[in-house]
């Protein structure tokens, strides 16, 4: 059923999310900060780095720094270099069904990430995220000396008495590692079998998920009172939590209704020429799926390179999702400038096969 589908898929992104969220925040308090704070202080490295988590297939790369963007932590052009260098999930569909011009069109993205997000940082006005660092909080009981600085603590005392908070961590982490290693949360999409002997399939991805929600249900069970409370229940799933959930699964729902009311396989191929703006207007969708249409397209030989890389350019699967929820103005801003660039290399990737 397809709201079964649009729920599912809410789930996933957010948890995914909630997970990376957490991971930063355990990987900040541990080194009080400083790892962070390197990362903060290095604009090119920020743009190296999410340049390559945004060019891993699916959108987990993307949920990493759409958090860090909107804590401060990068900045504006390392969020534009991961939206460029990202496809989602699509990435599976292209590794599938056109490997050698994927990797082509991969490594176009990966240099069109770095050269924009350098560009970005120099010559467009800061467009911060809507938290400070200081969101990510290393308290002033854990910035003392090394004795009073403890994020960790035993399992006797963490369990005795279980507080609530923990427990609904532990749960909700515990059900979620669960329902990605048992596949109820992947998409339907990809259930054919086209990308199991990749080895980036999504089915081995989301294992590497579950790995990792394992690990930080293992910290939250060994971490400190203050340490989930404060800093995880209150700085992350108050703050984040519902708010991504709602406006992922209001998007997705809406994306549903248009989708199903529109056949824009066939309106495409009847109106191929207006087919590069309708591939960046089908672009600005921040969800994995729509995108589909344009690859099925070029494998069949009915759309040139040009317009596969321009819709490309334009959309990141899923990883606008959180950052529509985050900052209405980071997301428009980042689409505006993605369909500049998406409508300059399609015109130069058009010259160029002309040639």
């Amino acid at each position: 059923m397809w709201l079964t589908e649009v729920i599912k898929q809410s789930v996933f992104i957010t948890g995914l999310v909630m997970v990376m969220m957490i991971l930063i925040e355990y990987i900040n308090v541990t080194s009080k900060g400083t790892a962070l704070r390197r990362l903060q202080n290095r604009p090119a490295l920020q743009i190296l780095i999410s340049a390559l988590l945004g060019i891993i297939p699916g959108c987990s790369g993307g949920f990493v720094v759409v958090s860090l963007y909107a804590h401060n932590l990068v900045s504006f052009g390392a969020l534009i270099a991961m939206m460029i260098a990202t496809v989602g999930d699509e990435a599976f569909l292209m590794l599938a069904m056109i490997p050698e011009t994927s990797l082509l069109l991969f490594a176009i993205l990966f240099v069109l990430a770095l050269i924009s997000g350098f560009l970005t940082d120099r010559f467009i006005r800061r467009i911060s995220g809507p938290f400070s660092p200081e969101h990510f909080a290393v308290h002033k009981e854990e910035q003392g000396k090394q004795e009073e600085f403890q994020i960790w603590g035993s399992l006797s005392h963490n369990f005795k008495p279980l507080r609530w908070r923990r427990l609904v961590l532990f749960l909700g982490l515990a059900l979620f590692a669960a329902s990605v290693v048992f596949g109820f949360l992947e998409h339907e999409h990809h259930s054919h079998g086209q990308d199991q002997d990749l080895i980036f399939s999504e089915r081995w991805l989301n294992l590497v998920f579950a790995g990792l929600s394992l690990l930080t249900l293992v910290f939250t069970m060994f971490a400190t009172d203050h340490f989930v409370e404060e800093h995880i229940w209150d700085h992350i799933v108050k703050h984040h939590f519902l708010k991504i959930f709602f406006w992922t699964f209001g998007t997705l729902l809406v994306i549903h209704f248009l989708m199903n009311n529109i056949d824009l396989n066939d309106w495409i191929r009847e109106q191929f020429w207006i087919v590069l703006p309708v591939a960046i207007l089908i672009g600005m969708i921040p969800a994995s799926g729509p995108h589909i249409i344009f690859i099925t397209l070029y494998a069949s030989g009915s759309i040139p390179l040009s317009i596969l890389l321009a819709n490309s350019i334009v959309q990141e699967g899923h990883a606008g999702l959180p950052l529509l929820a985050e900052t209405k103005k980071g997301f428009f801003v980042s689409k505006a400038l993605k369909i500049i660039l998406a409508v300059a290399a399609a015109a130069a990737t058009r010259l160029i096969y002309s040639l």
